[in-house]
């Protein structure tokens, strides 16, 4: 009994090493990409969405998925509240392509994951950041090209919801979104950096250079595959990025986890699958997985 306690003891040391290393290495960026968050949306939400729906009034034609795609990765809300919002965009007549791009670009990225991903170094953070762009602006050509003359989306029962950052002092308003923030990622952040710390303990490094290093069509799948059951929010899955990466996975790999884990997400998925209905939900999927392996390809070869 002794002998058990004893090696029960040295397990936790190092665990616990592993992870007061893995939290000293990215907890600012967790603090500070809150932070952001929460000033941005408090104090810019209602900006960024007014500058999208002020687009109707341009005459850009397609090219308009591109600005549309960067004021999705500015907006700093969730699926759940980009929805609604999209709903209320697509009632006052916004093209549907625009509006594909905007929130396929808003699921995948926001400000504070931007911050977040920091800490996986420049080279993963611009990949991730370029990966998702090109993700939301191909799904915007997608829609224009087979769904030009017909509805893609179905906001039906959808409707903006009152946004309860109305407090009138605007430090508190600025603190109660913080607190909010805090509550909604900050499990899912130390989970992640526990995760994190179990991987370093016990999963080999030649294991995860095996099943995600390299430039083969594997570890891309390997990693999307994995992305699914484990990504909660962007702020747990970075820990274990972090990990991964120093471990040997290749960018490529990183990049079809970063984005097969939002896109399909089980709560993303349900909310899409009633404004897509069935068969242009099925689409969607195809379509993500079809990027992300496609990607994770060339970003291997580019990175090699």
């Amino acid at each position: 009994m002794a002998e058990i306690w004893t090696v029960l003891r040295r397990e936790f040391v190092y665990i616990w090493y592993y992870f007061e290393l893995q939290l000293s290495q990215i907890f600012w960026y967790w603090v500070i990409g809150m932070a952001v968050g929460s000033l941005i949306s408090v104090f810019a939400k209602d900006r960024i969405h007014g500058l999208f729906t002020s687009m109707q009034n341009k005459k850009w034609g397609l090219l308009g998925i591109i600005p549309a795609c960067l004021l999705g990765i500015a907006s700093p809300l969730c699926m759940y509240g980009t929805i609604p919002i999209a709903a209320s965009f697509r009632k006052q007549g916004m093209r549907e392509d625009w509006l594909a791009s905007f929130m396929m670009a808003s699921i995948l990225l926001n400000p504070q994951l931007i911050i977040y991903s920091a800490a996986l170094g420049t080279k993963a953070l611009i990949v991730r950041i370029v990966t998702c762009f090109l993700c939301g602006c191909t799904a915007g050509l997608l829609v224009f090209l087979f769904y030009r003359k017909k509805d893609f989306f179905n906001f039906e029962g959808f409707e903006a919801r009152a946004s309860r950052d109305t407090h009138p002092n605007l430090l508190i308003r600025y603190l109660l979104n913080l607190w909010r923030n805090i509550k909604a990622t900050g499990l899912y952040f130390l989970a992640g950096v526990l995760l994190s710390a179990l991987f370093q303990r016990y999963v080999p490094q030649d294991l995860m250079v095996s099943l995600f290093g390299g430039s083969r069509a594997w570890g891309v799948l390997m990693a999307a595959t994995v992305g699914v059951p484990l990504y909660a929010c962007g702020g747990g899955t970075i820990p274990l990025l972090q990990n991964w990466l120093a471990e040997g996975m290749s960018l490529g790999s990183a990049s079809a986890f970063m984005i097969t884990g939002p896109a399909t997400k089980i709560t993303n998925l349900g909310a899409l699958k009633i404004v897509f209905g069935i068969r242009r939900f099925l689409l969607y999927i195809a379509y993500v997985l079809l990027f992300l392996f496609v990607s994770g390809l060339m970003i291997n070869l580019i990175f090699a």
